[in-house]
């Protein structure tokens, strides 16, 4: 049985094919149209929701299959049932569960029990469904994995964590510009040691871009932080991605962006504009790439 938790779960072979079948499935929004015909897969949401909900909906409906929105206060979750006996109970009626929640211990509570694909749309440590969505968007622009140099400007988060899973499987590095107190978790820090690879820190931002091929940023306050929101908001005002820090980074560098953005904040509006096309190309093949990985889930790739 197969789960995405990480892409740490794929091999090099497996996220290139998952990249690829992306571009295959974008350029033809039909193909495989019947892939999970007469199945169905839980959407599972303890966190809110624009681009994953919508973009996984579409996809399984496009695959042919059929979908269900759970939110987990409407579920006896929400009144103390284990997520060991909601993911058993799940595997019953489902085919597979997508979830998007804060806490990747309970992730791995369900896949451990290897009763049902799951699915990480999103959790505290990892975005693998984003970060597939990016890798795709940039092959798709021409860029060779193999050759790029990523600087991730902000907090080492769970969309930072997942670019630097992917990288494993390319000779392309990711660097990132944090302010003091902020780094990389220990399960990064495993993931990073086991596989011989290494993050550069740096302080300063217009150090970090100097010889960037891409710049990504994402918004300094997350779900579940709000009550810091004012105080994140000084600390990484330095970290803004503004057109006087692209003054630092070469000419043909890109900026990349997850989304939702906080214009003014994390990027500025003008920099936003100048490279909307790129981050609204890679909020789109959130779709294509999501087809892929249910695919994969069920073996049909």
């Amino acid at each position: 049985m197969k789960h995405l938790l990480n892409l740490t779960n794929l091999t090099k072979e497996e996220f290139y094919l998952l990249l690829n079948r992306g571009l295959q499935h974008k350029k033809n929004r039909l193909l495989n149209s019947t892939a999970l015909k007469n199945k169905s897969i839980a959407l599972l949401f303890e966190k809110s929701s624009t681009r994953t909900r919508i973009s996984f909906s579409i996809a399984i409906q496009e695959l042919g299959g059929h979908y269900l929105v759970l939110h987990s206060n409407e579920l006896q979750l929400g009144r103390g049932e284990t997520i060991e006996d909601t993911t058993m109970v799940l595997s019953k009626y489902l085919h597979a569960v997508m979830i998007r929640t804060d806490s990747h211990t309970k992730i791995e509570k369900m896949a451990n029990l290897n009763v049902i694909p799951i699915i990480n749309g999103l959790s505290d440590l990892y975005h693998p469904c984003q970060s597939l969505a990016d890798y795709m968007t940039l092959l798709e622009l021409g860029y060779d994995l193999d050759d790029l140099k990523i600087t991730f400007i902000g907090e080492p988060n769970n969309v930072f964590n997942s670019l630097v899973s992917g990288s494993l499987f390319t000779n392309s590095t990711v660097k990132i510009a944090a302010p003091d107190g902020f780094y990389l978790n220990s399960n990064m820090e495993s993931i990073l040691k086991e596989n011989h690879k290494s993050v550069s820190f740096y302080r300063d931002p217009k150090e970090a871009v100097k010889d960037s091929n891409v710049i990504y940023t994402d918004v300094w306050v997350s779900m579940g932080q709000e009550k810091e929101e004012e105080k994140r908001k000084k600390i990484f005002k330095p970290y803004s991605v503004t057109n006087e820090l692209l003054r630092y980074a070469p000419k043909d560098v890109i900026v990349m962006h997850c989304l939702p953005a906080h214009r003014g904040e994390e990027i500025s509006e003008e920099v936003f504009d100048a490279y909307s096309e790129i981050i609204f190309k890679q909020a789109e093949n959130r779709l294509h790439v999501q087809k892929a990985i249910l695919e994969w889930v069920f073996g049909l790739i």
